[in-house]
């Protein structure tokens, strides 16, 4: 049972993959998905194997990794209908009550993707000491107000009934690439077969494929996850992760000018933080 930040009550089931050495024989790498993402990256199926593998990035024969599904992603077959009673500040919660059971009491690094990232600043926010390294990407500590419109419009076409999910997907696919880069892989091509834009049809296809593995009561509990990022600035200080923030620059959810200032903003309260100690 797990009593959210507002109050409710929820049975919650949290599942997780461990990959590489054996849990305690190596240095733990917590891998934090994000927002159509699982448990699942390492491996045949992973998402993310070109990076976490043997001899990859991620050696998988120097550390173990570890991965929890966000509870209502739906790749454990778990769901939470009454989604807006949650917030990222509660899935770190349980992603750090999660390492309280597996026994895990410091880690070598967190890597979080994007959500993924946005639920590692709250984990850091809560428990400081918990890492030696944070590794942030394509996300900031909280979400700003250019964010929050895309997910609202997100919302909105989620709580359509007609294809609300892969409209969804649409727009958010478009928010992963800048005019430029769409523009520079398409170039006008028109598909004489299917009679639409090849660009068209590239959104078209991520729609369905979306749609096909991905549950639209997920979709919302995802969005409104990504909504609601919100970590207090006078927290960050007290972070003591070496950080290595990274930017992604076609991506419009959290665009690399934001990650810089997050960057510079955070610079200067860590040189505040060590004259005031």
């Amino acid at each position: 049972m797990y009593q959210t930040n507002s109050g409710k009550e929820h049975h919650i089931s949290l599942s997780h993959q461990l990959f590489g050495k054996n849990l305690f024989s190596a240095p733990i790498i917590l891998v934090n998905h994000a927002l159509t993402g699982n448990s699942d990256v390492s491996g045949e199926k992973g998402w993310w194997k070109k990076l976490i593998g043997e001899r990859q990035v991620i050696d998988t024969e120097k550390y173990t990794v570890l991965c929890f599904n966000i509870p209502g992603n739906g790749y454990d077959d778990f769901f939470i209908d009454e989604y807006e009673d949650f917030t990222p500040s509660d899935i770190a919660n349980i992603f750090l009550k999660g390492l309280e059971i597996l026994q895990i009491k410091s880690l070598h690094a967190i890597i979080g993707g994007s959500l993924g990232g946005g639920i590692g600043w709250e984990m850091l926010a809560k428990r400081p000491n918990l890492s030696e390294i944070f590794i942030p990407i394509a996300c900031d500590f909280r979400t700003h107000d250019w964010l929050h419109a895309q997910c609202l419009v997100q919302k909105f076409l989620l709580n359509q009934n007609d294809e609300p999910l892969q409209k969804a997907r649409i727009h958010a696919m478009l928010c992963y690439r800048t005019p430029e880069s769409l523009n520079d892989r398409f170039q006008n091509k028109y598909n004489l077969e299917k009679h639409r834009l090849e660009s068209e049809d590239w959104l078209i296809y991520h729609g369905n494929a979306l749609n096909e593995r991905f549950s639209l009561k997920s979709y919302k509990l995802m969005n409104h996850l990504l909504m609601n990022i919100n970590v207090e600035e006078n927290q960050l200080e007290k972070i003591q992760a070496r950080m290595h923030m990274i930017s992604v620059d076609t991506d419009l959810f959290f665009p690399a000018s934001e990650i810089r200032m997050c960057f510079e903003k955070l610079k200067e309260k860590r040189k505040m933080f060590s004259i005031m100690k």
